[in-house]
């Protein structure tokens, strides 16, 4: 299954809940990812520009876009984005291929 990365940044009321009443929400988030189809494999939270960072495996990009839009919707979270990870392996092969296809290509006006 691919591999997603989906980073966000917290609203004022999650931090607010979550001071109030803090709680470790990987199992909430496992049981999400599960729900559409999914696993997770790590829940983080980070400095810098996003305040977490979700690593999860899903059948399909329908299925991380099920994710992000439930976890958006419950108000948690914003300004979050997903995007897909390739192992080294799945790398090399992308290369292989675009490889075949890169010579037939020509910017325009070339």
């Amino acid at each position: 299954m691919p591999i997603f990365i989906t980073q966000g940044r917290f609203t004022r009321e999650y931090i607010k809940g979550g001071l109030a009443r803090p709680e470790d929400r990987h199992a909430a988030i496992s049981h999400l990812c599960e729900m559409v189809g999914g696993q997770l494999h790590s829940l983080h939270f980070t400095l810098g520009q996003y305040d977490f960072l979700l690593m999860s495996e899903m059948p399909d990009a329908k299925a991380a876009a099920m994710l992000s839009l439930v976890a958006a919707g419950g108000g948690g979270i914003e300004g979050s984005t997903t995007t897909q990870a390739f192992t080294t392996a799945e790398a090399k092969e992308l290369f292989a291929s675009a490889g075949k296809v890169a010579g037939s290509y020509k910017p325009m006006g070339a």
